[in-house]
């Protein structure tokens, strides 16, 4: 007999995702209950909820702006009382978030009286009052961390024009990841100061890269974020170019490191120029991009992220450590464990720009993989709910992050996902990065660990094997700890590579062994 399933809608009831997450792992550790899911009603959310047998009529009607909590249980009164505790901890964070409201301060202006030495402003708001917040801190001559995104192209570029005339820096909106002065802001990793100097438009592009220095003996002087949509025609590169020159300027920064996808070619030129001014070395990744214009500008190209590491890294030292990464070592041995009609690659993603450089590889490998964030429009995956054949999953994009925690705090949708992808007797490889830093899963081999072995252990029962292919960003005073948190996945049955790029090019190998 199916076990029962129950639900309660609260319609245009709004809270924040850590606490929605927080209120569903309490669910998921009572006694007597199988699954749970606190989420807003949206539509990719009521697909997840489908592929989970969730989905009950009531909350198929629901509205994107309704909050759904819905549990299976061993028992009719089981499932009732799981949503009774649900209803009691919701409204025990809303008396809590109400008393500690009048304590803190509520305005920037009360932020600042309190703070009068402080330069700068981090926003984490709803995307409608983002800019509002941004104008503010803007004209209390702030600089600005736009962690928002939903922030709109008109708006992001009439902040970042109003910041750069006043020699403020507007990093986003959408900005994951900056380390100013030593400071880690957003998604960021603990990793030394030293020579190197990052800009990115990209945030886990930003981690990768600090990350492979840092475990490469290279540290970061600055790594300035800004937003993924700087460097389209619309906006002009602004905070890029801004952040070329302050790097320029910076008597710590002797190698000039830039990430982003490729850039609107005008704009591009307009980056390059600032690089070709530059005394400093500097070396340029724009993933999937040309590059003959960065050369000719004189910066050293890199194809991947691994690449924009090591080559910055023999810049500043040319250490030992700074060889090739591993590459497919092991893809045949891996292969042989797999049953002839299994051949697809499967990756669930947290980092969007962790899968472009894995795009970036696979092109190159001959492999065309299917994804909802494509670097090749072509490949655009019809539905994200169902894959087929060679698929990866951005689970960072705002389809799957609305009404729900991100990728790297949260790892319930990537593990319901890695269970359905390891259910196919089509799935070969799956394919995890793991993102370590301030803000992440504050254990993610602690809960994707066990979901591998389950998943492995369900294949097995099946008649086949799947193999785990993962890569952790991170360096080993992170808060998680990168050794610990390789060995424990490796314990589960995880094939753990050196970098990001070297999971992609074993998976591929793998598939194509």
């Amino acid at each position: 007999m199916p076990l029962p399933v129950q639900c309660t809608i609260h319609p245009s009831t709004y809270r924040d995702s850590v606490t929605l997450m927080a209120v569903a792992r309490e669910l998921t550790q009572l006694t007597g209950v199988a699954d749970a899911a606190v989420v807003m009603a949206t539509p990719a959310n009521q697909a997840i909820l489908h592929e989970a047998g969730l989905l009950l009529p009531e909350i198929a009607a629901a509205g994107p702006n309704d909050l759904v909590i819905v549990v299976r249980a061993a028992s009719e009164a089981a499932a009732a009382a799981a949503l009774e505790q649900a209803r009691q901890h919701l409204e025990r964070k809303a008396a809590a978030g109400a008393r500690g409201a009048d304590r803190a301060p509520r305005t920037l202006r009360a932020a600042l009286r309190s703070r009068p030495g402080a330069n700068l402003a981090v926003i984490s708001v709803a995307g409608e009052f983002a800019a509002a917040e941004a104008w503010e801190a803007l004209h209390s001559g702030l600089h600005v961390f736009l962690f928002s995104d939903n922030v709109s192209l008109e708006d992001e570029l009439a902040l970042k024009q109003y910041a750069a005339a006043h020699d403020l820096l507007l990093m986003g909106p959408g900005c994951g990841t900056a380390l100013l002065d030593g400071v880690a802001l957003g998604f960021a990793n603990v990793v030394p100061r030293g020579p190197a100097g990052i800009v990115a438009a990209a945030g886990t592009g930003l981690q990768e890269v600090s990350t492979l220095l840092a475990r490469m003996g290279v540290g970061v002087s600055q790594g300035i974020g800004t937003g993924g949509r700087d460097l389209s025609a619309a906006i002009g590169g602004i905070t890029m170019r801004q952040g070329i020159r302050l790097l320029q300027d910076d008597p710590q920064t002797q190698v000039l490191v830039l990430v982003s996808k490729p850039p609107a070619p005008a704009i591009a030129a307009q980056v390059l120029t600032e690089i070709r001014r530059s005394p400093k070395p500097a070396v340029v990744c724009f993933l999937g991009g040309d590059p003959a214009p960065i050369a000719a500008a004189g910066a050293v190209p890199a194809r991947t992220l691994a690449e924009a590491a090591r080559r910055a890294a023999e810049r500043c030292g040319g250490v030992e450590s700074a060889a090739e990464p591993q590459g497919a070592v092991g893809a045949g041995e891996l292969a042989s464990r797999l049953r002839p009609g299994q051949r697809d690659l499967r990756a669930l993603y947290s980092g969007g720009t962790l899968l472009a450089e894995a795009q970036v590889i696979w092109r190159e490998m001959g492999l065309a993989v299917h994804s909802n964030a494509p670097l090749d429009q072509s490949l655009r995956l019809a539905d994200t709910a169902r894959s087929r054949g060679h698929c990866a999953l951005d689970l960072g994009e705002e389809e799957f992050t609305v009404g729900r925690p991100h990728p790297m705090i949260d790892h319930d949708l990537r593990i319901r996902r890695l269970r359905q992808e390891a259910a196919d007797p089509a799935a070969a490889v799956l394919l995890l990065d793991v993102v370590l830093g301030y803000g992440a899963h504050p254990d993610p081999a602690a809960e994707l660990g066990p979901a591998v072995e389950r998943a492995r252990t369900e294949a097995a029962q099946a008649g086949r094997d799947i193999v785990v292919v993962a890569s952790v960003t991170g360096t080993d005073q992170d808060p998680q700890g990168y050794s610990r948190q390789v060995r424990a996945l490796e314990e589960a049955g995880t094939v753990v590579a050196s970098c990001n790029a070297a999971a992609a090019a074993l998976a591929a190998e793998i598939v194509k062994s």
